[in-house]
């Protein structure tokens, strides 16, 4: 094992953990002053109960063992033979530093889907949807991508660091649970106004910060393979910040600091299937063009589709994330990583692009059918919405008696 690979995972375990309360931040500031708290709190929740579910038998489901290709099983149940020697996964860190690392990736990618649901939903509902969700998608997909024997991964099918695992996942699984839960009261005829500027570009700062951890850790060493996926993590970021400020230009005729925010992170989103396999000059590239798919994939679920995904949950990560794991069947070279079985298609050869798409539609089924087997089981000891004197009132009293700021007559009406 190695001291200086062990101690760069745990801190990229560190920043990935802090992508969560940025992703708090980064929702908080989006949603209406009488929802600030229970956006939050959702993220909150999950740091609690991912860690938990995880520790107890998610990692083991995901990582121990095989059945089918499709899911583990409980061998290491409440991390029974997990310690301080290398596992199976990596020979250069301890076992447990492992299981910590994507431990992380399980707390944020739930909390992903959040953004898709905030102002209606029961919390109680909620945080039953995310323990079911996290066993029926997450923990079979994780396995599928990453596990030894997965499905996708026996296919030619690769995702550095969680383009389907996390983001398809997600965002796909937002858009469904969205369409069940339909659109807020009043969706129609209300304009909903960012109501914290600065915390979506704390929150979104936060985010990119531990992004680095994201990407570059799952190089699970402090080599040049990190060093690879931090550079195009952050050329794709900054590409297409830079991207979605002149879409505002165009647009609106002025750059907006929320498109700006909006911008990074999508960019982060793309990036991150790739991001050690695609070379450093096709990271501009991805993140230039995910601005505009994502800009305009917003405005087709929402203007045209009359879809209420509140925060863009599927709009960004979601279609980011589909645009991500299309480029790295497009760029991705073995000479950069020899984990991709065959080079990209702009190298001439088709075979990995032809099982990125199989990866993509898999994981969007998974998702799909996931959500709705999780819906209906909460239906039977829940209802999913707040009724709408709850919407009207905020969820942040309805649901948790507490509210982020001082009232002032009006401002939330």
């Amino acid at each position: 094992m190695n001291t200086g690979d062990t101690a760069f995972v745990l801190m990229s375990a560190a920043f990935v953990f802090f992508m969560t309360p940025g992703l708090a931040f980064f929702y908080g500031g989006l949603v209406r002053r009488k929802n600030v708290c229970n956006t939050m709190m959702a993220c909150a929740a999950i740091m609690g109960l991912s860690v938990v579910m995880w520790a107890l038998f998610g990692y083991s489901l995901s990582f121990g063992g095989n059945h089918g290709g499709i899911i583990g099983d409980f061998r290491w149940f409440g991390l029974n033979q997990v310690g301080m020697e290398a596992g199976p996964y990596a020979d250069n860190i301890p076992h447990l530093v492992f299981c910590a690392f994507q431990m992380m990736f399980a707390m944020i990618t739930p909390a992903l889907i959040t953004g898709a649901l905030v102002g209606r939903m029961r919390f109680k509902a909620l945080f039953l949807f995310i323990a079911l969700w996290s066993v029926i998608v997450y923990y079979p997909m994780a396995h599928m991508v990453w596990g030894e024997g997965g499905f996708l991964a026996s296919i030619g099918s690769v995702d550095f660091a969680g383009g389907n695992v996390v983001h398809i996942s997600s965002g796909v699984s937002a858009l469904v649970l969205a369409i069940i839960l339909g659109r807020r009261t009043g969706y129609e005829h209300t304009s909903y106004r960012v109501h914290n500027v600065p915390f979506v570009f704390l929150g979104a700062a936060i985010l990119w910060f531990g992004w680095f951890g994201f990407n570059a850790g799952s190089a699970l060493g402090a080599n040049g393979l990190a060093a690879h996926a931090f550079m195009t993590s952050a050329i794709s970021a900054a590409t297409a910040l830079l991207s979605w400020m002149l879409i505002d230009v165009i647009k609106g005729g002025r750059p907006t600091l929320v498109g700006a925010s909006t911008g990074l992170v999508v960019g982060l989103v793309a990036i991150t299937p790739g991001a050690g396999f695609v070379p450093v000059w096709s990271s501009f590239i991805i993140g230039a063009l995910v601005s505009p798919i994502c800009y305009f994939g917003v405005k087709l679920v929402k203007k045209k589709l009359k879809i209420d995904d509140a925060l863009d949950a599927f709009g960004c990560h979601g279609i980011g994330g589909i645009w991500g794991g299309i480029a790295t069947g497009l760029f991705a070279q073995t000479s950069i990583n020899d984990t991709a079985p065959w080079n990209g298609l702009v190298f001439g050869d088709h075979r990995l692009f032809a099982a990125q798409i199989i990866g993509i539609l898999v994981t969007a089924a998974v998702a799909v059918v996931g959500t709705l087997i999780c819906t209906a089981i909460v239906r039977l000891i829940t209802p999913l919405r707040v009724n709408v004197k709850e919407e009207k009132l905020g969820l942040d009293m309805t649901q948790h008696g507490e509210q982020a700021y001082p009232s002032f007559n009006g401002l939330d009406q």
